[in-house]
């Protein structure tokens, strides 16, 4: 059995993995990346955030991704029965990035990988993990070919950034349920021809169909249109038929969808992504650190897969920098914390967006203008900004804000 030895193995090609090994190469560490699919390979999670651009910045990226020419977007629009409320990310409360893509994640995700190899990394595709020991600073993973030829891979650290594969989570055992209610999404890329209908390329569009049951609308430069619905799995229990007659039925009884999509030709057979959303007690141990969606993954609502994958890899890189250098991390108080913060603030808005209670915000005629900037930081992925009200307070403050438009509702 063959055997290398790496300073840092990356479990994972996507975002995640990549910003992580890119970061950790430049400081001059060799690093190897593991990928069980041969890529491009399709995920959802097309929409991006502005937050995620500071990462994909530091790990050398965006003129990679600029060549690619994807479609530019710059905020996001909510629909509920014929009102509107938009969200441009220029209008945002925390300094930071206005504007970022909409991509295709099978070539968003290949250019990435594309491009770290161009640094001197190492990405070999079709290659699973089979088993792990752990040894602090001398781990050995076992990994399988498509052609069942093992290598034994001898890291001084690891970095699970596998996304839904969660390798190390699914090797022990590590997962537990989330406290979200299981949901199913249901759908395909679209050959957009009557995009000039509604034609705001610049942005995702978010239509409310009826309470807890909602549609993204994700346009890309290529003139390709994804389009899904969202909701508890007993909502589409109600619908007779293969996923495509499901989806097509589903198009044609939302308003807002119905002429744009009306025969609508697809690019590929509709999806059924359900159950995803899923967490960890801990995300890190000895001599390794989980990344991305690895760690927890929460609904598709606010886009926030990349920005909460990017930005934890890129903050666990440095870390992983500082260990391999010799400091000693606490890991708990400069990793686990920070991510938690992060997704604790997305999770109290996704609860809060199911709940009806962003209905209540995001469609009232009379929205206060700085409260609205304080959000919109949270919608662009500025979810570590506790200057801000509405990510510090994240917990009571939509709440309160609710009750107050009600109230201010009543009395006009």
């Amino acid at each position: 059995m063959n055997t290398e030895k790496v300073d840092v193995l990356v479990i994972g090609a996507g975002p995640s993995g990549t910003v992580a090994a890119s970061i950790i190469n430049k400081a001059g560490f060799k690093v190897k990346v593991v990928e069980k699919l041969k890529f491009p390979r399709f995920v959802i999670g097309e929409s991006l955030l502005p937050r995620c651009m500071e990462a994909l910045s530091e790990a050398g990226f965006l003129d990679a991704v600029k060549k690619m020419g994807f479609q530019e977007k710059f905020g996001a629009k909510f629909v509920k029965n014929g009102k509107t409320c938009d969200y441009f990310f220029a209008d945002q409360f925390t300094e930071g990035w206005n504007w970022t893509w909409q991509v295709p994640r099978a070539d968003f995700d290949k250019t990435l990988a594309d491009e770290v190899e161009k640094m001197g990394v190492p990405v070999c595709y079709e290659i699973t993990v089979t088993n792990i020991v752990f040894k602090g600073s001398n781990s050995k993973v076992t990994v399988e070919d498509i052609h069942g030829a093992e290598t034994v891979i001898e890291a001084r650290f690891i970095i699970d950034g596998s996304g839904y594969g969660r390798v190390i989570p699914r090797l022990f055992n590590l997962g537990k349920p989330s406290n979200l209610p299981p949901r199913k999404a249901l759908f395909a890329h679209t050959k957009d021809v009557k995009r000039a209908l509604d034609d705001e390329p610049n942005r995702i569009t978010i239509v409310v169909h009826q309470p807890g049951v909602w549609v993204w609308v994700i346009p890309f430069s290529t003139g390709i249109t994804s389009l899904g619905f969202v909701g508890n799995p007993e909502f589409f229990s109600r619908y007779q038929g293969t996923d495509e007659e499901v989806l097509r039925a589903l198009m044609e009884s939302e308003p807002y969808l119905k002429e744009r999509f009306k025969d609508v030709e697809l690019v590929f057979e509709p999806k059924v992504l359900e159950s995803w959303s899923s967490t960890n007690d801990k995300f890190y141990g000895d001599g390794y650190v989980l990344t991305g969606n690895v760690t927890e993954f929460l609904d598709p609502i606010f886009s926030s897969g990349v920005t909460l994958a990017t930005v934890s890899s890129q903050n666990a890189a440095h870390l992983v920098i500082r260990h391999l250098n010799g400091e000693t991390i606490d890991w708990e108080k400069e990793y686990m914390e920070p991510v938690m913060q992060g997704v604790n603030t997305f999770r109290s808005y996704v609860m809060a967006w199911y709940d009806g209670t962003l209905d209540t915000i995001f469609f009232s005629d009379k929205q206060n203008a700085s409260i609205k900037n304080m959000i919109c930081s949270v919608l662009a992925g500025y979810v570590w900004d506790r200057k801000n009200p509405y990510v510090k307070d994240h917990a009571t403050a939509l709440t309160k804000l609710s009750r107050l438009i009600k109230i201010e509702e009543i009395l006009d």
